[in-house]
């Protein structure tokens, strides 16, 4: 997979706890909680998710009004899977956007528009073909 954003995800013997690790050299683990049997040692994997969407959704942002010099000090993303309770079709995030900086209202309209634009978000609302096999 050379040259594509690449993730290898590894379980040895403690349950749920995985090590992640990518192809420019980070290390972080995912775990679930206790109620289900994990350690808690770190996210479960929907918040991991969740976490990939309001990080490109701040850095997007954030780019965005760096090029167009608008005066944005600062960027905070809440998200939130099935706030709501599981629908019967699908899954809703709901994902809630500050800016900070003293922006007008015309700035602040467009970087929200730019939101929805951020490559996770367009990830997540395309179509998505996942190919499996075994090593």
């Amino acid at each position: 997979m050379s040259g594509i954003p690449a993730v290898t995800a590894v379980l040895h013997d403690t349950p749920y706890l995985v090590t992640l690790s990518d192809d420019l050299g980070h290390r972080w683990s995912a775990d679930e909680p206790p109620d289900v049997g994990g350690g808690n040692t770190g996210p479960a994997p929907d918040r991991l998710i969740l976490g990939g969407l309001g990080a490109c959704t701040a850095i997007t942002i954030q780019m965005v009004a760096a090029r167009k010099q608008m005066p944005l000090t600062g960027v905070r993303v809440e998200l939130a899977l099935n706030p709501a309770g599981k629908p019967e079709t699908g899954n809703d995030i709901v994902r809630r956007v500050f800016l900070e900086g003293e922006l007008d209202d015309a700035q602040r309209a467009q970087l929200l528009k730019i939101a929805n634009a951020c490559p996770m978000h367009k990830l997540l609302t395309g179509e998505v073909r996942i190919h499996t096999d075994l090593g």
